[in-house]
This record gives structure tokens, sequence and C-alpha cells, in this order.
């Protein structure tokens, strides 16, 4: 069978392959357009299934006992899988900051980033990352994963009366919010240098979607709301900041059979007054 895999995919179109896993349930895959979030949570059972965290604790663990090198939305690699313009666009706020590193990373799980980064932070002189996340995950971070560089929080708010961080990233998180126009209130309001969106979809129509993503049970069945961003407007929105480098995602360019089609993106923003 892999043999005969081997031999289609160079003859198959990608956006073809990426239709035929959807429709055999092999990869993550989207469904419909909801008129509101209210209605996609309703169909779905939701980011906050006691299973996603299981999983998350039980692969962030391996990666902190080094029996694996990184850990991406509980799947385990034996290689660090790197964003080089993440990666980059730290170390640029550590440059900016006298080689101090203070991040907010908002929704990152039990510290995927942290660990997919660790290497690189170590020569820095002083570093702190915050996780702001889920209730669930904040206990469970507090519990298995904190140390003295790494810390979580229930909110933005709780995070800013203990570190004032100079990069926010958000990663793979935007399109899962509710409401994400008040992030980016929050977001314009917070005096960091460096702003990282990473492995974030934009429609390509630019008019911005609701669906719902359904995860197969290989990985974590699970279903949950999903929001195809308009970058027009995301950009219009970030009213304090500048952006300064835009580039494609491994996820790459999604075409959803009978549904809307997207490109997950990666955006690099500076402050507007530090250029």
């Amino acid at each position: 069978m892999d043999s005969i895999k081997s031999i289609i995919k160079p003859w198959v179109p990608p956006a073809i392959l990426q239709m035929l896993r959807s429709l055999l349930h092999k990869e993550i895959y989207w469904k419909g357009s909801y008129p509101t979030w209210g209605t996609a949570v309703a169909l779905s059972s939701g980011y906050h299934a006691d299973v996603i965290l299981e999983k998350v604790l039980d692969a962030t663990l391996k990666v902190k006992r080094g029996e694996f090198a990184f850990e991406r939305d509980s799947i385990l690699f034996q290689k660090i899988q790197y964003s080089w313009p993440v990666t980059a666009a730290l170390m640029l706020a550590a440059a900016k900051n006298s080689g101090e590193l203070h991040v907010l990373d908002f929704g990152g799980a039990l510290g995927s980033s942290y660990f997919q980064n660790r290497p690189f932070l170590l020569g820095l002189k002083k570093v702190s990352w915050s996780v702001v996340e889920q209730s669930n995950f904040v206990h469970a971070g507090e519990r298995y994963i904190q140390n003295d560089i790494i810390k979580f929080f229930n909110t933005i708010k709780d995070c800013l009366k203990v570190n004032k961080p100079n990069v926010i990233l958000l990663s793979s998180v935007a399109q899962y919010l509710p409401h994400v126009d008040d992030l980016i209130s929050e977001i314009n309001k917070i005096d960091a240098s460096i702003l990282i969106f990473d492995r974030t979809p934009f429609a390509l129509d630019e008019r911005e979607k609701i669906c719902i993503q359904i995860v197969p049970e290989k990985i974590c069945k699970v279903s949950y709301p999903m929001r195809i961003l308009s970058l027009r407007n995301l950009l219009s929105s970030l009213t304090n900041w500048k952006l300064t480098e835009e580039f494609l995602c491994p996820e790459g360019v999604r075409h959803v059979f009978f549904g809307p089609s997207m490109e997950f993106l990666g955006l690099i923003f500076e402050r507007a007054n530090d250029r």
C-alpha cells in the first residue's frame, strides 16, 4: 500500500490529496460555514475536553524528561520542528532589550513553543516565559511544568502583574477564540516590542468564516469551532503595530472540500514607535 501511495502522490495535485484525506478522515479537516460562534459550539465537542489536556500533558512531560525532542498539538517528534521566522523574531526581541527575553505566550498550552525554542534561549542574559491559558492547563502547568523560567497564568492581566513582556506570541490560537477582537484590544495596549502570529488561518477570499475543525481519532478525537480570519481586517485592527514579515506556515494552503479555503500564515510585527 505504501509503495502505491509513493507512486500516485507525485501525479496527484496537492489540493486533490487534501480533499481525499479529508473525505477519508485521515487528517484534521474542517466542515461547514456557521452563522455564529454559538452555533458551531453547540455542534462540536469543544476545546475543553479533558482528553486534550491529558494527551498534551503526557506528551509535554516526555519532552521535559528528554524522551522526545519536541511536542506540537500532543504529537511527539524525535527532532525539533523549528519555525525559524518565530525563532528569529524572539532573538530580535532579545536584541532590542539588551539580551533579555520576556515572552507572553497566549494560548501556549503547556509550553510547546518554549520547549521548541529552548536551545536558543540558553545563551540569553535573562529569560522569562509566561503562558496564558485555560484554567485546567494552568493548573497542570503549575503542578508539572513550571520552573524559574516558565510560569502559567489564567489571564493577561494576571501575567502583567508579574512580568513585563517584550514579545507577544500567539501560535495557533487566535482562530479558536470566541471574541478575538477583545484579545486584539488588549494586545494594542501592551508595551512589547515584537508581536508574533504563527500557524493562523486566513481566508483566501478575505471573508471571515466560522467552521468546525475535526481532529481524527489517531490524534485525539475531538471537534471545536474555528474562525478563519480576514488578514485585511486583522491588519487594520492592530493599530499600534507595523507588519515587518509574513510567511507561509507548514500547514500551507488548504482547499476544503465543499467548504472555505484558507492559508496558514505567520506574521511578525514590530511596535510602530520602535521603528
